[in-house]
């Protein structure tokens, strides 16, 4: 397969990449770094990407921002952030996207755990979350083509536990073998409009 990655430097994404790249063709892209860059929360961006990439069999995206803080303090602005990139940002790969995959190709976006079990200061990012799992089982029922959407909600993963585990006080880190079969399970199943989660 010829698999295109959006978020291909990140956490997530190098992990995905790594596994990916011993079978096949793998294109891994970043914000500003990565064989091409996009900036999904830029539709000009998106198109832009695709243009130069052209047709593949699978499109993930393990990409975009939310952002966190204190409910009586974010702004309509700071709950923009996550709707125009990891939102809309989403929604705009699989609107773009479905016209550069070859028949039968897969497309899967990335969530998190916030959408079901919030915790404090993320009520942004849950939000978002939870509109992109209802966005993927909607858009599903109407993709042609034989082209599948679905979309890996993890816990917070071994890789970036350290980094996030004061706000996630008695959860449990997600290995990353363990979140990587949650994206084989969407990039080589079969099933469409699925959130496949995995929390522990």
């Amino acid at each position: 397969m010829k698999i295109l990655i959006i978020g291909g430097t990140g956490t997530i994404g190098k992990k995905i990449v790594k596994y990916y790249k011993e079978q096949h063709e793998v294109i891994v892209v970043g914000k500003t770094s990565g064989t091409h860059q996009v900036d999904i929360s830029e539709i000009k961006s998106i198109e832009a990407l695709f243009e130069k990439v052209g047709k593949v069999d699978a499109i993930i995206c393990a990409a975009g921002e939310a952002k966190w803080g204190a409910f009586n303090e974010l702004t309509e602005a700071d709950y923009h952030i996550g709707i125009k990139s990891k939102l809309m940002g989403q929604v705009n790969l699989v609107r773009i996207g479905q016209n550069y995959l070859n028949e039968n190709g897969s497309m899967t976006l990335t969530t998190g755990i916030l959408a079901d079990d919030p915790v404090v200061q993320t009520s942004s990012a849950a939000m978002v979350n939870g509109g992109i799992h209802s966005f993927v089982q909607a858009a599903a029922l109407e993709l042609q083509a034989g082209i599948r959407l679905n979309v890996v909600s993890t816990g917070v993963v071994e890789d970036a536990f350290a980094k996030y585990k004061t706000y996630f006080p008695g959860h449990f880190p997600i290995p990353m073998d363990k979140m990587m079969k949650g994206y084989v399970r969407a990039v080589e199943g079969k099933n469409t409009g699925q959130v496949i989660r995995i929390y522990q």
